[in-house]
């Protein structure tokens, strides 16, 4: 597994701690995660009612309150990179095919 699968994948838990609990995001980082873990949650709440415009568009018998924490956090961070991977700092954007290969992964 990559550093940044690893980074993508500690990204995803702050977002479902932020949500679940309600906590700041900056309060719910591992000490030591990593710049790119900060930027890509940090960015994806930024644009969180964005990216959930496009879930719910997509998702067909279910609305966006029926699908779990985890599972929104990880779609949220995935379409975050397909619709603007621009916003996250790396030596270049992941395709849109990786992000999506990243989030079943993760999802698993």
């Amino acid at each position: 597994m990559s550093r940044r699968t690893d980074q993508r994948r500690a990204a995803v838990f702050a977002l479902y701690q932020h949500e679940l609990t309600g906590r700041a995001l900056d309060d719910v980082f591992e000490r030591d995660a990593a710049t790119f873990t900060r930027a890509l949650a940090h960015a994806t709440a930024d644009h969180a009612d964005e990216l959930d415009v496009h879930i719910a568009r997509h998702s067909e018998g279910w609305t966006l309150e029926r699908i779990a924490p985890l599972e929104r956090a990880i779609m949220r961070v995935a379409l975050l990179e397909m619709l603007h991977p621009d916003l996250i700092e790396g030596d270049r954007p992941i395709p849109a095919e990786g992000a999506i290969s990243e989030a079943v992964e993760t999802a698993k």
